[in-house]
């Protein structure tokens, strides 16, 4: 998280002469400003604060239009391309800052990005800023192009946004080298809807850029301030106070919903003067002109009636792109022809067209997105067709139902607080004006659509106007960097919606600590609730968010609702304090804040002392969200007095050594009273607890060392589910990896087994780190003599789904070999089970950009369905292979992770020859999600109650 700004800071944004405003745009870059140096010798002092005495002004940015053409324009495509070898792009005369070396450029962004990718879309990173807010897959990574060519460097989504806004920063450094823009006062706009991780990434993206002092404001509200710049003669007649503002930005990647209401001004000498109030933010929509996009691609693949190659689908995508925009544009066409270029021999003479034309696409997108619905419509939660590109796309693609559903829930709020104000409106719950921004709502049938579901819900809207939509969010940045500085009228934005920690588990229930109408700089502290928190122990706070939930004040605790209140990142920190190193625990409060740049602040208090609370920017996965649901924790407790006696168990074995480690499990299940398998996720996180405090204790025998490494990873599998168990399982690796004590074959199995049960919680470092050992004895090839522990050792490599998708490889093809090698039969069991994790289409826990591609499912199947050895085995490995085998191909209707038709009709007849079970074979063909059962057979082990994995 990001401190305050400073009022140092703030001194030094005030003496920039430059006020710029950034739209870092998920399809297209602007960058606008104002040169405070024109301002008038005197501010106007009648209401307006001076903005009649500035100018926004819209860069014109150079960049690489054509092989050798560079050129000045208006926006900057949000494109980034790796050239291909027969590329090449030579110093620009007029702008020589575009290749500021002697050798070729390996990359470029802007025009030529966006031209040179409808022809090699494998090369080219599109709607990077959708990946910033992905929650699927770990945003920090290099992943993208997502599915890219194998020459091609990837990139992060905030590495891919840093290039853009570093394009930006370099051609206004080249026009301005006196004032260059890190000198600058700097706002950068964002959707509102954009969670505390993807706001996270984006000043991250910026610093990467060399800005390292940036504002952040919402799209919806710099679209409004735009327009309030248009106007500032004669806004006043155009607004009434009580009258409610719905901004609808639907751009790129996202659809922003935002509610503005008009009241009166509070200081008593400005009584014509009105202000405005940001009261409501949408849900966050991966809902955009991509989607659009992705339609008119499906409907061009449909009239081709042929099911294209993944390459042949990212470029019909890319050209489907720009026949939205054609159609959408007020000069279109009639029909137009989609081409797209042959593959292999018949590139020459061989390629594909497909003719659309205006009414399919209006017809397509106007039903498919902008269908006429009542205001009391549902959004459907089924699962997206979308998934194509690896994003989440919003699963209702209706923009309307989500409008309606929106305006249900905010239409009226704000009204309890100015009942004396709206009491003579009529309609002060009605959506009285409407404003549009985004490149989709270009298109005036588009606009069209929405103004007719706003009036059959409510009466006919008026229409605020807009210029250049494209345009508009980035002057309306640059105008907000002026009224920071006192010129124009302010919106008060306040947060709309709270922040609340989860403080109890069952039920769930949560502390309100920053309440909706929070304003930027405003600070709170929730004393009621006093915490005693241990030292130098990290304590996790579940972090949840609503934007329905808008009356609750700091302090207030409510029981936790997840169809109101939606989960972010967990939060945490370690209290460390050197004075105080005898005391195991301290009383604290929680203090929190949000800052000016508008971000959130959250501290653990104890006297004049604070403790930041980070977010986890690297857990940004599924996985690290499990604690928040607190199901592992629900699924039962146990008494503390039982949990005493396990640990004086536990010390029996470790410390007086008057009990044989191979009865301590034993013992430990007569104690709870149930077998293991059914302890529940607290209690096996305190067995964890009891372990580490006689670790080392194990090392005096090796039967304690293995006794005490099988029941540590037990406790602590799946590495997940449990708050602080990234924590828990960083300590695990800190005091074992590479610190096992006995040279003993059973030892060393059973460290292995660990690993395998906490994978989950392991990062990818540590992963590749343990791959990386285990692989220059696994691939040299065991002997007869080790093959108890390499299958152990086998296993622990297919649970690392945190791999490189070449390290996997690598693997893969080892095991393949090897199952047609009659010495390896005792490993064969295991050797499948770790395949089927290795090259899974659905990963347990794993991120999305891990899997390894569908091309090579194909030849590795293959090469199964020629091997003799599966169909000879017993019927125990051929039921294993018949499940590795479903794993491989099982259909996620994803184009990209599912095979081809012929490897999957290779897949079913395989698992017919198997006797697979029919709901294997369903799952290959239709697709669909892993029983109980099968879950636990993708992971290798029993799953903790209350546990489960993905899929």
């Amino acid at each position: 998280m990001n401190s305050r700004e400073t009022n140092d800071d703030q001194n030094e944004f005030t003496l920039a002469r430059f006020c710029i405003g950034i739209d870092l745009g998920t399809t297209n870059c602007v960058l606008a400003y104002v040169d405070t140096e024109r301002l008038g010798a005197e501010s106007v002092n009648d209401g307006s604060n001076g903005a009649s005495e500035f100018q926004v002004e819209t860069f014109l940015v150079p960049q690489w239009v054509d092989l050798d053409v560079a050129e000045a324009r208006a926006t900057l495509p949000s494109f980034h391309y790796t050239l291909h070898s027969t590329e090449n792009l030579s110093r620009s005369e007029k702008h020589p800052w575009l290749h500021n070396d002697n050798e070729d450029l390996a990359t470029c962004v802007g025009e030529y990005a966006r031209i040179a990718g409808l022809l090699h879309p494998a090369r080219q990173i599109a709607s990077a800023k959708s990946w910033l807010s992905h929650e699927g897959v770990d945003r920090t990574a290099d992943l993208l192009p997502w599915h890219g060519d194998p020459d091609v460097a990837r990139r992060s989504p905030a590495d891919a946004s840093a290039s853009y806004l570093r394009h930006l920063a370099e051609a206004w450094d080249a026009e301005h080298p006196d004032h260059p823009m890190s000198e600058q006062d700097i706002v950068i706009t964002l959707p509102a809807s954009f969670d505390e991780v993807a706001r996270e990434l984006t000043v991250r993206a910026a610093k990467m850029a060399g800005l390292p002092r940036i504002q952040l404001i919402e799209e919806p509200q710099a679209a409004f301030y735009a327009w309030l710049d248009r106007h500032r003669d004669d806004w006043r007649d155009l607004v009434q106070v009580g009258q409610l503002i719905l901004v609808c930005d639907i751009g790129g990647g996202t659809t922003d919903l935002t509610l503005i209401r008009v009241r009166p001004a509070d200081s008593e000498h400005e009584k014509d003067v009105v202000q405005f109030h940001r009261v409501a933010v949408g849900k966050h929509l991966i809902l955009g002109g991509d989607n659009l996009d992705l339609a008119v691609a499906k409907a061009a693949e449909a009239k081709l009636n042929q099911t294209l190659t993944p390459r042949q689908w990212q470029q019909l995508l890319a050209a489907s792109r720009q026949t939205k925009e054609t159609f959408l544009s007020d000069s279109r066409p009639e029909r137009t022809t989609i081409h797209l270029p042959g593959e292999g021999s018949s590139l020459i003479g061989g390629g594909i067209q497909v003719e659309m034309t205006a009414e399919e696409v209006d017809e397509l997108l106007l039903e498919g997105f902008f269908p006429q619905v009542d205001l009391d419509a549902s959004v459907t939660a089924e699962q997206s067709g979308f998934q194509e590109v690896g994003l989440p796309y919003a699963a209702d693609p209706a923009v309307t139902r989500h409008l309606a559903e929106f305006l249900r829930e905010h239409r009226r709020t704000g009204l309890d607080q100015n009942q004396e104000e709206t009491s003579n409106l009529q309609e002060s719950d009605a959506v009285n004006l409407v404003l549009f921004n985004g490149g989709v709502l270009t298109a005036p049938a588009i606009r069209q659509r929405l103004v007719g579901s706003l009036s059959r819900w409510f009466g006919e809207p008026a229409v605020l106007d807009a210029s250049r939509l494209d345009l508009a969010v980035a002057q309306g940045a640059a105008h907000y960097a002026m009224v920071r500085r006192g010129h124009g009228v302010r919106i008060a934005a306040n947060l709309a919606r709270a922040y609340f920690i989860q403080i109890e588990q069952n039920p769930p229930r949560a502390v309100c600590v920053i309440p909706a109408d929070a304003q930027p700089g405003t600070s709170y502290q929730i004393d009621q609730l006093p915490m005693e928190l241990s030292v130098g122990v990290p304590v996790s706070f579940p972090l949840w968010v609503s934007s329905t939930r808008l009356a609750d004040r700091p302090g207030d605790v409510v029981d936790i609702d997840p169809q109101t209140m939606t989960p972010l990142p967990p939060i945490q920190t370690a209290l460390r304090d050197r004075k105080r190193r005898d005391q195991s625990t301290m009383e604290i409060v929680i203090q929190s804040e949000l800052s000016e740049i508008g971000t959130v602040g959250l501290f653990c208090v104890s006297g004049p002392k604070r403790w930041r609370l980070e977010f986890d920017i690297r857990g940004t996965l599924e996985t690290d969200r499990e604690s928040h649901e607190y199901e592992g924790e629900s699924a039962g407790i146990v008494d503390e007095e039982t949990l005493d006696e396990c640990r004086q168990l536990i010390q029996r074995v470790f410390v007086e050594k008057s009990l044989k480690p191979s009865l301590l499990v034993k013992r430990l299940q007569t104690t709870v009273g149930s077998s293991r398998d059914q302890w529940p996720p607290s209690f096996l996180r305190q067995l964890w607890e009891a372990l580490m405090d006689v670790q080392d204790q194990r090392r005096q025998s090796p039967s304690h060392e293995s006794r005490w490494l099988n029941l540590a990873g037990f406790a602590l599998r799946p590495g997940y589910g449990v708050a602080v168990d990234d924590w828990r399982t960083s300590q695990t690796w800190r005091m074992i990896h590479g610190k096992i004590a006995h040279a003993d074959q059973q030892v060393r199995a059973e460290s292995y087994v660990l690993w395998r049960r906490i994978a989950g919680g392991m990062t990818s470092g540590q992963q590749v780190q343990l791959a990386t050992t285990l692989g220059k004895w696994l691939l040299a090839g065991p002997s007869n003599q080790d093959m108890a522990e390499a299958n152990e050792a086998w296993r622990t490599i297919g649970a690392m789904e945190r791999l490189p998708i070449d390290t996997k490889r690598a693997f893969a093809s080892a095991i393949l070999e090897a199952l047609d090698r009659k010495k390896m039969a005792p490993l064969h069991p295991s050797l499948l089970w770790t395949l089927g994790r290795l090259a899974s289409r659905v990963l347990a826990y794993g991120p999305m950009n891990l899997i390894v591609p569908a091309g090579d499912i194909g030849h590795w199947m293959a090469q199964l369905t020629h091997s003799k050895s599966i169909e000879t085995q017993d019927s125990a490995v051929r039921r294993l292979a018949a499940f590795t085998i479903t794993q491989m191909t099982r259909r996620c209707d994803d184009r990209f992770r599912d095979v081809d038709q012929p490897t999957r009709d290779r897949a079913l007849t395989l698992l017919k020859r198997l006797d697979a079970p029919d709901h294997w074979k369903e799952l290959v063909r239709s697709g669909g999600k892993l029983d109980h059962e099968e879950q636990q057979a993708v992971f290798g082990d029993t799953l903790p109650l209350g546990i489960s994995l993905r899929g």
